[in-house]
């Protein structure tokens, strides 16, 4: 297995201008190396457009706040059915260390991402891996034809706006709080608060995969963006911290 230095020597080409903050402060440090990343993003998702990849196809993407407008003339290019939808902030972080991974997770889920955890995987490779629930995921079309009014895609798109803003809002805590921890060594809510006590760590054996994994691609411009978290295909181990408040 090549060593922790020689594996982030072989990654660190990779970046997302979103997310480009917290990235560069990860690689900064010895014990940390982001293998992949996306700032969040809006996305309408067709079975016939013009941007293509292999097992995914997008009529529009973009990583800002957007006006139902855009959506509406992005709909006109499509034939098939379409899913407007809202992906959040996403990072995967190649750690030196279990310590180094632990001190990441209490850190994002502090920031409200708290569908984050920890994977060991065979060989000790650990990956932290930074994530949360607040998506958005709406069918606007089938076969070409609209099936909802403007109306609502104007609702839609301020819905999916107003994700947009909050996920903003939360990487920005996650890096004032990396900055913090990295400087320190604790998480904010530790120092803060010595009341507040940390729960059982819970391992459990993976199932090993029956299927192969879909790679999931981007368009050109977001050529760097992997959001799926590199992986052991064999059995691994799971680690994930529940904190209460």
């Amino acid at each position: 297995m090549a060593s922790f230095q020689q594996q982030k020597a072989q990654r660190l080409a990779r970046a997302d201008e979103g997310a480009a903050a917290v990235v560069q402060l990860l690689n900064g440090r010895a014990p940390f190396c982001t293998t992949s990343s996306c700032s969040g993003r809006l996305v309408l998702d067709t079975d016939s457009c013009e941007i293509q990849k292999k097992d995914c196809r997008w009529l529009m993407v973009t990583h800002e706040t957007c006006a139902k407008d855009a959506v509406l003339a992005a709909l006109e290019k499509s034939t098939g059915d379409v899913v407007l939808k809202f992906e959040p902030f996403v990072l995967h972080v190649l750690c030196q260390e279990l310590e180094d991974a632990q001190l990441l997770h209490s850190v994002a889920i502090n920031s409200g991402f708290r569908n984050s955890g920890i994977t060991v995987g065979r060989g000790g490779k650990v990956m932290m891996a930074v994530q949360s629930t607040h998506c958005l995921e709406v069918p606007l079309t089938h076969k070409g034809k609209l099936m909802v009014s403007e109306e609502y895609i104007e609702f839609l798109v301020h819905i999916a706006n107003g994700k947009m803003e909050e996920n903003t809002r939360r990487i920005d805590r996650f890096y004032k709080g990396l900055v913090f921890a990295l400087e320190t060594g604790t998480s904010v809510s530790s120092s803060a608060e010595g009341k507040k006590k940390s729960h059982s760590i819970y391992l459990h054996r993976r199932k090993r995969r029956t299927a192969p994994e879909q790679d999931v691609h981007t368009p050109p411009e977001d050529h760097s963006e992997d959001l799926r978290p590199e992986e052991d295909t064999e059995s691994s181990l799971d680690i994930f911290a529940e904190i209460l408040t």
